[in-house]
């Protein structure tokens, strides 16, 4: 069975990455960018796939076991801000939140 190649992995990885960080930047829905950073990671997931199995390690893989250990953290604490400051404003929208300004 034939492998595919590093080159299509690592801009499938760009792509995706490049596809979380516009919905980061320009959605203002908080769990729409919870969602773009889950994709982001997801990529560098990818990535770090990819170069271990071309390079023939398993350093990547590991790594990308921490990603998504990091990920799952970051989903939990994410979700609970979110559904904290939804009680408390009644909106996700990310431009009426304003709890940190001075």
């Amino acid at each position: 069975m034939d492998q595919v190649g590093l080159y299509p992995v690592l801009f499938t990885s760009a792509v995706l990455f490049t596809i979380g960080a516009v919905g980061v930047l320009t959605r203002r829905n908080a769990l729409i960018v919870l969602m773009s950073i889950e994709l982001m990671l997801n990529a560098v997931n990818l990535a770090f796939v990819g170069f271990a199995r071309h390079l023939g390690q398993v350093d990547g893989h590991v790594f990308a076991v921490f990603v998504m250990a990091v990920a799952a953290a970051e989903a939990a604490v994410g979700l609970a801000l979110v559904l904290l400051l939804f009680r408390h404003k009644a909106t996700v929208d990310l431009e009426n939140f304003t709890l940190l300004k001075g």
